[in-house]
């Protein structure tokens, strides 16, 4: 009886990503990459999968590199944010480490698979167009720490 009642509980598993805010700086103005997914219908920053024994500030640089064609180098951890969500009949919790990604070379191209379109925005547009509340509020940080406000 006892494994019918557990073979009826929904599984849990925890999922761990990186990703972060990469900026420049383009004349007087601070600009961050986001990433447009669902049909260009959400936007918000590059983040995923971390892997086996990669440290979360790499990780964050690849997916970076990877959803975006841009390159850079991490300066400061910003935030981990969790969430919870459905694939199927799982539920995940998952935790992101964000980063402050200074851009060092690259151009923006989306990855085909996951990415619908990339680009710069300041970081005022960024922080309206961002898709999730948690970003909003970690762009919003970027913005006193980059800006001084």
């Amino acid at each position: 009886m006892t494994s019918d009642k557990h073979s009826s509980m929904p599984d849990q598993r925890v999922a761990y990503s990186a990703g972060g805010v990469i900026y420049r700086v383009n004349g007087n103005r601070f600009e961050v990459a986001l990433i447009a997914t669902h049909e260009g219908r959400r936007w918000g920053l590059p983040k995923g999968h971390v892997r086996r024994g990669e440290t979360a500030e790499a990780a964050a640089v690849r997916e970076i590199a990877e959803e975006t064609g841009l390159t850079g180098v991490v300066e400061r951890h910003l935030a981990t944010i969790e969430y919870w969500f459905r694939a199927g009949s799982t539920r995940i919790h998952k935790y992101v480490d964000l980063f402050l990604v200074r851009y060092t070379g690259g151009a923006l191209m989306p990855q085909t698979a996951e990415v619908d379109d990339v680009r710069w925005f300041s970081l005022q547009e960024a922080a309206e167009r961002a898709s999730f509340a948690r970003e909003r509020d970690v762009l919003n940080q970027v913005r006193q720490l980059l800006e001084g406000k």
